[in-house]
């Protein structure tokens, strides 16, 4: 009896040690970044779970015309990206509806259009616009602060001809409560050349939630409580608290049409202070990119728009030889804070060094 009552007493000195605190602390800390993938295929739906909570959602449904990140949250479950037109929310703006979530097209792929495809509602189609049909996953791979997924998608025109074939692996990670992806695609011409002229349509983009929109007193149509798009002479800005600054100082509307190498859009939802920034990668085309950023909540890196960013200074017909590829890589970091400039420039850094 005696020897029982000293096993128990030798046991839990063991569990009240400092070391023994830390490993519980340690295993609490992998479970809050522990990110895995719960795949829906009959709803055509990958979600991205971090730490038990829904992050983003890879979506292929069939009434857009290309495969999205949508939702997108906070680690505390803020969604910063608009509702409208797949889940409308009072208030929201009802322009654009093929700006979804987070996406990359371009508007002219040997004159196909890839960008402004459904722009007359969820399951329309332009005349002359493309699809990017998804076919398959190549990779799921979850861990402890990173989970990856590697997708094949083929970027077809309206007779369904492939143009490009699509490999994109993407990266979601996550620093405490610090939220990162790293999308890098790889577009493949098949047995003929494949131009991308000038454009401001493009090209890697998210569009984000009305609170995040820089304020103005444009006529324009939001979504009003009843349900129904609503015209108003000024919208309210009530609760918009958005503002655009780049890495080479400049800020606000400003922003638009200007080269850098990263770009934060900050603001406040709710009670929470919200950064989304989008780095450029140093081996993409045209580094540092030009931005298509508005103040109506499209935030979007655009290489291959020169010609309309430069009012006609520089020309860029991109173009991709048959059998050749081109890779573009983007990280969107979203945090619950603002962000100085000297952190935004460690994770971009961190980006140029993890991807050659």
């Amino acid at each position: 009896m005696k020897k029982l009552s000293l096993s128990i007493i030798i046991l839990a000195a063991i569990l009240s040690t400092p070391g023994s605190s830390k490993s519980k602390k340690g295993d609490q800390k992998d479970q809050n970044s522990k990110i895995t993938f719960v795949e829906d295929v009959a709803n055509k739906r990958i979600d991205v779970v971090i730490g038990g909570k829904l992050f983003t959602s890879y979506i292929w449904p069939d009434n857009i015309c290309k495969p999205v990140l949508y939702p997108v949250f906070t680690s505390t479950g803020t969604e910063i990206t608009r509702g409208f037109p797949i889940k409308p929310k009072t208030g929201e703006r009802t322009d654009h509806p093929h700006q979804i979530g987070m996406w990359l097209t371009y508007g002219n792929v040997d004159g196909v259009d890839f960008w402004g495809n459904g722009s007359r509602g969820l399951g329309t189609t332009n005349t002359n616009g493309g699809v990017i049909k998804h076919l398959r996953v190549k990779k799921l791979s979850g861990g402890v602060g990173e989970g990856i997924m590697t997708t094949v998608e083929s970027w077809t025109d309206k007779t369904g001809d492939e143009l490009l074939s699509e490999k994109t692996e993407y990266h979601f990670i996550a620093r405490g409560s610090t939220r990162i992806i790293d999308r890098i695609t790889t577009l493949t011409a098949g047995k003929k050349e494949v131009t991308m002229p000038d454009t401001k349509e493009g090209m890697f983009a998210i569009r984000v939630a009305r609170e995040l929109e820089l304020p103005s007193h444009e006529k324009t149509t939001f979504y009003s409580a009843d349900g129904h798009p609503t015209e108003v002479d000024v919208m309210s800005n009530e609760k918009v608290s958005g503002n655009y600054r780049s890495s080479e100082g400049k800020s606000g509307p400003d922003v638009w049409g200007t080269r850098a190498k990263w770009m934060d859009l900050y603001g406040n939802i709710g009670n929470e202070k919200i950064s989304v920034v989008i780095c450029d990668h140093p081996k993409n085309p045209n580094y540092p990119t030009f931005w298509h950023a508005r103040d109506y909540g499209l935030f979007a890196a655009n290489p291959l728009g020169s010609n309309d960013f430069t009012n006609g200074k520089e020309q860029l017909n991109f173009n991709i030889s048959a059998g050749q590829s081109v890779t573009f890589r983007y990280r969107v970091i979203i945090t619950g804070n603002h962000l100085y400039d000297d952190e935004i420039n460690t994770y971009s850094d961190d980006f140029a060094l993890k991807y050659k």
